[in-house]
């Protein structure tokens, strides 16, 4: 008896129950690779929920790559903030830049050209080849990841296992359609092979589900132990003054490269694990903020006393190569990351007076 080929009961579930999303070609429609290139990059280490909506607001304000590439690094890192992962933006930034100028608009169709344009790697490149021009690239997501582990019952655990997966991915990826194929894969991942109390009995593929067979489908994909997340400590220094328009405080930007990188930041000592610095004061009059800043990071989590002063200005870090001036009022319109609006609620909670 002839065994219907898996990708062919996947795409005609796809086609019953294909999700609706924002940047996602409707039936019959042409899939414009801006924003399919625009949805992964924002997609990256981010759920779609929190996406939806922060999509939306950047196709409105550039609609076309070229207007993304006119836009400044602040404004994209701005709107940016609370993403997380913000090489991705400043990325996001040189790669619109780079097709805008080099490319006349134009994004390349197949993988290798893909990866040569900033933040976009195997992955993106694979999606966007797949889903902008239906080119039957190997598109692995952690959703396809899962159900492809499940059905091939692979034991090896991840990050190892990406391989065998990958390889199988690739075997099940059909010539026709493949577009569709790659988000069907992610929309079966997402709404019913999922991570716990996964609905095999609606799985268009379920009889030939290796794990389904045995019953212990939610062992994969198999993941190695989890390292202890570390935990490093530094002090905050907000330095504040009265300025001819409302109060200020000291800001610097963060470097380019490394976490955060081009954020703008509160200047404070090194983060390290270990005992904390101890506190750069200068003589100058400092009051501590009661309560302290906690944030969790992906490889760390991080602990921040916050010390303010008005009379700080000959702080080593208040020098005018360190940074500059900005208006209290100003910090919720600049590239300002999580960690660090904590910092400012904190402050703004502990009604502290020197």
């Amino acid at each position: 008896m002839k065994t219907t080929a898996p990708h062919v009961l996947i795409l005609k579930w796809y086609d019953k129950h294909r999700r609706v999303l924002p940047w996602r070609a409707l039936p019959e429609e042409v899939a414009d690779p801006y924003r399919v290139w625009l949805s992964e990059i924002m997609l990256q280490q981010t759920t779609v929920a929190t996406v939806k909506n922060r999509y939306e607001a950047f196709m409105s304000q550039w609609p076309t790559v070229k207007d993304l590439a006119a836009a400044s690094l602040d404004d994209v890192l701005s709107e940016w903030a609370g993403l997380g992962y913000y090489a991705r933006a400043r990325n996001l930034h040189k790669c619109a830049i780079q097709v805008a100028e080099d490319l006349d608009g134009v994004f390349p169709q197949d993988e290798v050209a893909l990866k040569t344009l900033p933040g976009i790697g195997d992955y993106t490149a694979a999606a966007i080849a797949s889903i902008a021009f239906d080119q039957p690239a190997v598109v692995v997501d952690g959703n396809v990841e899962r159900v492809v582990s499940r059905l091939f019952r692979i034991e090896q655990a991840l990050p190892g296992a990406k391989k065998p997966i990958k390889l199988q991915a690739g075997l099940m990826t059909p010539q026709r359609r493949a577009g569709d194929y790659a988000q069907a894969m992610m929309d079966l991942g997402a709404t019913l092979c999922t991570p716990k109390k996964p609905k095999c009995a609606l799985c268009p593929v379920q009889i030939m589900c290796e794990a389904h067979a045995v019953g212990d489908q939610e062992k994969y994909p198999v993941k190695a132990p989890k390292k202890k997340r570390p935990t490093r400590r530094a002090t905050v220094y907000w330095m504040h003054r009265a300025g001819a328009t409302g109060p200020e405080v000291w800001m610097r930007r963060r470097p380019e490269k490394g976490l955060l990188g081009g954020m703008m930041e509160f200047p404070s000592s090194e983060w390290r694990e270990g005992p904390r610095e101890a506190a750069v004061v200068n003589g100058a009059e400092w009051q501590v903020v009661p309560g302290q800043v906690i944030h969790i990071f992906t490889h760390f989590r991080l602990e921040l006393d916050v010390m303010i002063s008005s009379r700080a200005e000959t702080h080593p870090l208040s020098s005018p190569s360190e940074g500059r001036w900005v208006g209290v009022d100003e910090l919720g319109s600049i590239a300002l990351p999580t960690v660090m609006k904590k910092v400012a609620d904190l402050v703004a909670a502990g009604n502290v007076t020197d």
